[in-house]
């Protein structure tokens, strides 16, 4: 099992956060916990981002649910109640979703034992519940910040790789069908990771100018590389959907095909290699010839089944389809390599990629 850098921060803003409220004495310091394991965030400038958000949400939550007390009593109709209207109202401050969860936790601690002394418990429990934040707050700024260059890099070379060899296999007829349609499910879940992960990516900031220009181009080179491999996999399902009687309909199509794929892998395997450093463009150049090449061979070879009619009109346009996904395949993974090369023209001292 794998402990990521979230988790640490969890349990060191929950410690920061115990101590702090037994060294002020605020009673219970668990409230103040239980607030810092909600209030971390995955990466600096979410921190900075919704610090203002969480502030404001708590503050709904604690005026309200002071009101209620006073006015209707603290029964659990009334929490319940006083909990919607937070929620409505986060929402119609267009806050941060993710500051719901703690507003809901300071109108349950507020409300929960009203005494004589009220407004004085009622501080004492949003004292609690602030402390709570700032130990998240400060712990997501001293720690060190996750590498989401890393994590995306890796992720996007790794479902490439999946994707690449289920190509292979469907190709030469070795794919398990039933195997491939629910690893199909897994790729496009390892997609929306991907998004995530360069969502955060996108968010980090730079604190330096001379990184500023090198962030930008790398931020859109990230995005066409995910791009490409979206594409990868559409090509996958288009293919596995439509082309699985190829080899007994047309076996030319089918033996271009095989190649094309082949290289076409080869090409987006290459490129993922240069962005760190470890291939050449002459590398690039010639698969791109034999790709140029061999696509047009394989359209020729299309129009001479539709000719000699080996495949009826319905085979031929339910084929179409997914050969012309290859030339869109290849057509992204030029522009990734354009992308890649005006990064490393314009930032030189960059090419050591920060990529473990």
């Amino acid at each position: 099992m794998k402990l990521g850098a979230r988790i640490f921060k969890t349990g060191l803003a929950i410690i920061l956060s115990l101590y702090i409220a037994s060294w002020i004495g605020l009673e219970p310091p668990t409230f103040a916990a239980l607030t810092a394991a909600l209030a971390v965030q995955p990466s600096i400038y979410r921190t900075f981002q919704t610090i203002l958000d969480q502030f404001q949400a708590n503050m709904i939550g604690a005026v309200l649910a002071v009101i209620f007390v006073l006015t209707l009593g603290a029964d659990p109709f009334v929490i319940g109640l006083t909990v919607v209207l937070a929620i409505a109202l986060i929402l119609k401050f267009k806050l941060e979703p993710t500051t719901i969860p703690i507003a809901i936790v300071t109108i349950i601690i507020i409300m929960e034992s009203p005494g004589s002394n009220f407004i004085e418990f009622a501080l004492s429990r949003f004292s609690l519940i602030i402390l709570g934040v700032l130990s998240a707050f400060i712990i997501n700024l001293l720690f060190i910040p996750p590498k989401y260059e890393t994590k995306l890099y890796q992720k996007i070379l790794k479902v490439s790789e999946d994707i690449h060899q289920w190509l292979q296999l469907f190709i030469r007829l070795s794919a398990d069908h039933h195997a491939l349609k629910k690893d199909i499910v897994r790729l496009e879940e390892e997609l929306v990771e991907i998004d995530n992960l360069y969502l955060y990516y996108k968010e980090e900031r730079n604190y330096f100018m001379r990184n500023k220009y090198a962030k930008a181009r790398k931020v859109v080179l990230f995005r066409q590389m995910a791009i490409t491999t979206k594409k990868s996999l559409f090509v996958l399902k288009n293919i596995e959907s439509r082309l699985n009687n190829l080899h007994e309909q047309a076996k030319e199509v089918h033996e271009l095909l095989e190649k094309q794929l082949y290289e076409l892998t080869a090409y987006h395997e290459l490129l993922m290699l240069r962005y760190i450093g470890k291939a050449h463009v002459e590398q690039t150049d010639s698969t791109k010839l034999a790709l140029n090449e061999r696509k047009e061979a394989l359209f020729n070879q299309l129009i001479v089944l539709r000719d000699q009619e080996t495949l009826t009109g319905e085979e031929w346009m339910h084929t179409l389809p997914a050969i012309t996904q290859l030339t869109e395949y290849q057509e992204q993974l030029e522009h990734l390599e354009q992308l890649i090369d005006s990064f490393f023209s314009y930032h030189t001292s960059e090419n050591k990629v920060k990529v473990e």
